[in-house]
This record gives C-alpha cells, sequence and structure tokens, in this order.
C-alpha cells in the first residue's frame, strides 16, 4: 500500500512536469508566432504610411488642374491608423483616427504628437525644395488591431498558466484525497488485524494472573498488552477526527519521556526542561504523545542509541512551543520537508509513516506546525511543535 502511494506521488510530480512543460513550449511557440506576425503588419503599416504620405505630398503639391481623385482615396482610405499631421513648427494640420476626450484639442494633439514621434520615426514631407525649414511631418502610431494583436500572446499565456495551475490544483487534491484513503485504510486496517490478538492476550492474562498469583512479571506483562490497546486505538481514531480535551501538557510529555527512558539504551540521556506551572491546553493526549514518542525514537535512531535528547517546552502569549533536539546525524536543508512526506526514510528497515503521520496528528487534528527549525550535519537536528493556546 506504502510503494503504491509512492507510486502515485511520482506520477502526480510526472504529469506536474509536463503541464508545465506544455504550458512553456505553448507560451514560447505562440510569442514567436506573434512576434513575427506583429512585425510583417508593423512593416505593412509603415508602407500604408509612405503611400498616405506620397498622397499628402502630392495634394500639397497639387495645381489646379491635377486630378486628385486618387490621391483623395488614399488619404480618405486610411480608417485604422492613427496619423497627426504638424508643420516645421510643432503646430498640428490635420489629424485621423483619433479619439478627442480632453477639452484643449490642440494642446491634446500636440502631446499625442510627441508622444508618436518619439515611438516612431516620423515621415517628413519637403513643400519648398528651395526652404529645407518649409516641411510637414507625418507622426503616425501602431493601429489598434495591431497593438491588441501584440498583447494577445500575453492575455493567451495567462489562460494557460490559469489552465495549468487548475490542472495541477486539481491533481494535487486528488493526490491528497488518494493519500486520505490510504491512511484511513492502512489504520482502519491495523486496527483491525491488532484487535483479535489483543484480545486473546488479555484472556490468557486473567487466566494467568488466577494461576499464578503472585509472579512478579505478570503486572510487566500486563503494562505490555495495555500499551497494545493504545496503540491499537490510536489506530483506530486515524481517520476520523479526535475529541480534543483540556490536558496538562506537563503530565503529558512527562508519561512519554518515561516510557521513552524504560526502553532505550542507557546511553541516552533525556532532558526535560518543562513550564514550571500546569500548562493546560486542548489536545488528544493519546494522539499527541504518539507525536512525541515518533519524535523521540527518531532521534535515537539518528544518534545509533547513543546521545542526548532534550524535550523544551515555551510558553508564549498566544501558543506553546514544543521542541525534541537531539545529537544526532541532522538533516540536509534539502530535505526538511522532505522528511515529512509518507515513504521517505533514511533507515534500512522502514516504512516512513512516522514524522507524516506526527503532521498529520499535528496540523490536520490540532491545528498546529510541526517544522525542522534547524538541523546541522553530524551535530543534531530540532523538531518544533507549535500550539494555539
Amino acid at each position: 500500500m506504502i510503494v503504491g502511494m509512492v507510486q502515485w506521488i511520482d506520477r502526480v510530480k510526472q504529469v506536474k512536469f509536463v503541464l508545465i512543460l506544455i504550458a512553456v513550449v505553448i507560451a514560447i511557440l505562440s510569442l514567436g508566432v506573434s512576434h513575427f506576425l506583429v512585425q510583417d503588419l508593423s512593416r505593412e503599416e509603415k508602407r500604408k504610411m509612405e503611400v498616405w504620405a506620397e498622397a499628402m505630398r502630392t495634394l500639397n503639391n497639387a495645381s489646379a488642374d491635377t486630378d486628385l481623385n486618387l490621391v483623395l482615396t488614399v488619404i480618405n482610405g486610411n480608417h485604422t491608423i492613427p496619423v497627426i499631421v504638424v508643420d516645421n513648427e510643432g503646430e498640428v494640420q490635420t489629424f485621423r483616427n483619433i479619439s478627442i476626450s480632453a477639452e484643449d484639442t490642440l494642446a491634446f494633439l500636440k502631446k499625442k504628437a510627441v508622444v508618436m514621434r518619439s515611438s516612431k520615426q516620423p515621415i517628413r514631407i519637403q513643400l519648398n525644395e528651395e526652404d529645407e525649414t518649409d516641411y510637414i511631418e507625418i507622426c503616425y502610431d501602431e493601429s489598434l488591431i495591431l497593438k491588441r494583436l501584440a498583447s494577445y500572446p500575453y492575455v493567451q499565456l495567462g489562460v494557460v498558466l490559469v489552465f495549468v495551475l487548475v490542472a495541477i490544483f486539481a491533481l494535487l487534491s486528488s493526490k491528497k484525497a488518494e493519500q486520505n484513503r490510504v491512511w484511513v485504510g492502512l489504520s482502519k486496517e491495523t486496527a483491525h488485524q491488532l484487535g483479535t490478538p489483543i484480545s486473546s492476550l488479555m484472556a490468557w492474562m486473567e487466566i494467568l494472573r488466577e494461576k499464578y498469583i503472585d509472579d512478579e512479571l505478570i503486572p510487566e506483562m500486563s503494562k505490555d498488552v495495555a500499551r497494545l490497546r493504545l496503540i491499537a486505538d490510536r489506530f483506530s481514531k486515524i481517520g476520523s477526527m479526535p475529541e480534543l480535551k483540556e490536558e496538562n501538557l506537563n503530565e503529558v510529555l512527562g508519561r512519554v519521556v518515561a516510557y521513552i527512558e524504560r526502553r532505550c539504551s542507557s546511553k541516552v540521556m533525556m532532558i526535560c526542561q518543562l513550564v514550571d506551572k500546569p500548562l493546560m491546553v486542548k489536545i488528544n493526549a493519546s494522539l499527541f504523545e504518539w507525536v512525541i514518542e515518533n519524535l523521540c525514537k527518531n532521534s535515537i535512531d539518528a544518534m545509533n542509541g547513543q546521545g542526548t535528547i532534550m524535550l523544551r517546552v515555551e510558553e508564549h502569549d498566544h501558543r506553546i512551543n514544543i521542541e525534541v533536539e537531539d545529537t544526532g546525524k541532522g538533516i540536509a536543508k534539502s530535505n526538511y520537508k522532505n522528511v515529512f512526506t509518507p515513504g521517505y526514510t533514511t533507515k534500512k528497515r522502514g516504512w516512513g509513516l512516522g514524522l507524516s503521520l506526527a503532521k498529520r496528528i499535528v496540523e490536520e487534528y490540532h491545528r498546529g506546525r510541526i517544522y525542522v527549525r534547524h538541523s546541522e550535519l553530524n551535530k543534531g537536528t530540532i523538531f518544533r511543535i507549535e500550539l494555539k493556546k
């Protein structure tokens, strides 16, 4: 089941990569095609304006006998390209295809002509060959169609980006739903499988108590059976929202430390820095103990059964911080988030579920936060849990 989940995550990552790659290719092709198309249309508009300027030259130099039908047809045929004609002193002579909204029309057109002159080289028409100062300039800008076409690929790119984001969000939602089904199925099945042998062990314990009343090993065996019942109860709660109660955090952590100390090597030193007063917090004690146990067991494995574990509690105005610090081999910074991924483990024997379960319990059930606060290779790691008060 875990292998299947890891394969599913890998497939999701591959699909995300393919979607992003497709989006990039579409964007590049769209921008490339649009760029060449805009350049072609821009050159075509420039040629049209050169013809239009030549028509204006002919109109200005025309005599009384000149046939102006063709000239006027060319001049009046421009319905798309904005044009402003100015003289050598910058005074506006005429204009076409410009919407006038300002009260001072001439001032507005002069400013518009300056903008056009700075963006595109105006076409100069010499009116008098002998006088270089006697000329007019054709100031023009790109047509509205060309401007829209130039902005179209960016709109298309935005649409493609939105599509990719929606697709990735759908994949992530599907992945999370699949993970939830795996968690619930795995947990419920584990609790179910443990139920029968635990019931049988409890019955055998009763028989042993009656037959060996004074045996000192019976109470210890009873504790182990009770421990198995607790584990089965924890697994049965995964997948459903557990009940949260006001608990003294110091007592909860004290039980975890006592349990870990009884079952770890004497070479592991447990140090607790708790608050000097009862620290009441709304948690599910059984599941929260499981989180701290997982962190402590990971620390013991990281230290190879020898070192120091510091359990520290800090109280702030709106939250409570619980830190588990060890002197183990540490975690590379690139793996700070990966350690909480289901199936990720550095152990030769391990499922990589401990920290992912801890993250689920803290963040989904207790609305808190768990993360690697600091780690240094071959020196140690600090895990932090933040809970709201």
